[in-house]
C-alpha cells in the first residue's frame, strides 16, 4: 500500500476534501470478486460482495481498534483517508483485527529479535497474523497462536507488554478494507528454537540494537526488512530504552 499512497497529494488524502476525479485501482483478487464469491467463498473472507451486504456496522465500528465512520452508501473509510486502492483483498470490509508479536531475546549488545520470512512479500517481518474474530478470538489469543503456527515458539504462559494498537500500512489495504494490529513485546532472557512454518518461509533471530543495526543485519544477509512493520519495532525499542 505505500507505494499507492504516495500518489495520493496529502491536500486529497481526508475524505472531506473534494476530489470528483478520484479513480482508485481495483486490488480484487479473482476469489473475492463477485462471481466467485457466489460460487464458492474462501475460508478465510466473508460472503460479502460489497460493503452494502454487511449488516453489522454498527457492530464492527464499536469494536474496532481504530474508529472508522461509514459513507453515505454505508461502507466503511479508511480511518487514514484515501489510498488510491479500491475492492478488497483481505478477508473482511472495513477494519481487519491482527496480532504482532515483537519478541526479544537477551539484553544490551546480545539483544536479538524473532523475525520471520513471509510467505506472500518474502520479506523479514514480525510474525503474527489475522485474529480469528469468526471465531471468538482475541488479540491476546492470537498472539500465541499465530507466534507458534509461524515460529513454533509457545509463549502461552508469558506476560507480554500491549505495546499499542494501530493501522498498519499493509500492501493489501484498500479505502474500504484495511489491518489495525495490536503489538506486544515478548522478552525473553536468551533466545529459543524458531523454525518457519505456516505462513513463514523461515525464522531468524537479529540483533536489535537500533532499527539500522537491525536493517543493516538484514540487506547483509540479502533480504529486505517489511517497512510496515518498521514503526512498530521502532516502538519496541524506545520501550526497551526506557524500561
Amino acid at each position: 500500500m505505500s507505494e499507492t499512497i504516495k500518489t495520493i497529494p496529502g491536500a486529497l488524502r481526508c475524505w472531506s476534501a473534494s476530489w470528483p476525479e478520484y479513480a482508485p485501482t481495483d486490488v480484487t483478487p479473482a476469489e473475492l470478486l463477485p462471481a466467485a464469491l457466489a460460487q464458492q467463498v474462501p475460508g478465510w473472507a466473508e460472503a460479502a460482495a460489497t460493503p452494502t451486504d454487511v449488516t453489522d456496522w454498527p457492530e464492527r465500528q464499536a469494536r474496532a481498534l481504530i474508529s472508522f465512520q461509514v459513507d453515505e452508501h454505508g461502507w466503511p473509510m479508511h480511518p487514514q483517508g484515501r489510498t488510491g486502492r479500491a475492492g478488497r483483498n483481505l478477508g473482511l470490509w472495513g477494519e481487519n483485527q491482527a496480532a504482532d508479536p515483537i519478541v526479544v531475546a537477551g539484553y544490551g549488545q546480545e539483544r536479538r529479535v524473532l523475525l520471520i520470512t513471509r510467505s506472500d512479500i518474502e520479506q523479514e517481518a514480525i510474525p503474527g497474523g489475522m485474529v480469528d474474530a469468526h471465531l471468538g478470538e482475541t488479540a491476546p489469543a492470537a498472539l500465541v497462536r499465530e507466534l507458534q503456527e509461524e515460529t513454533g515458539v509457545d509463549l502461552r504462559d508469558h506476560t507480554p507488554v500491549i505495546l499499542g494498537r494501530d493501522v498498519v500500512d499493509d500492501w493489501r489495504a484498500s479505502d474500504h478494507a484495511w489491518v489495525s494490529s495490536t503489538s506486544a513485546l515478548y522478552q525473553l532472557p536468551t533466545t529459543v528454537t524458531a523454525i518457519g512454518a505456516d505462513d513463514a518461509l523461515d525464522a531468524n533471530w537479529y540483533e536489535f540494537g537500533s532499527i539500522e543495526q537491525l536493517t543493516a543485519e538484514i540487506e547483509a544477509a540479502g533480504r529486505t526488512l517489511y517497512a510496515a512493520h518498521i514503526p512498530l519495532l521502532t516502538r519496541a525499542l524506545d520501550h526497551l530504552a526506557h524500561n
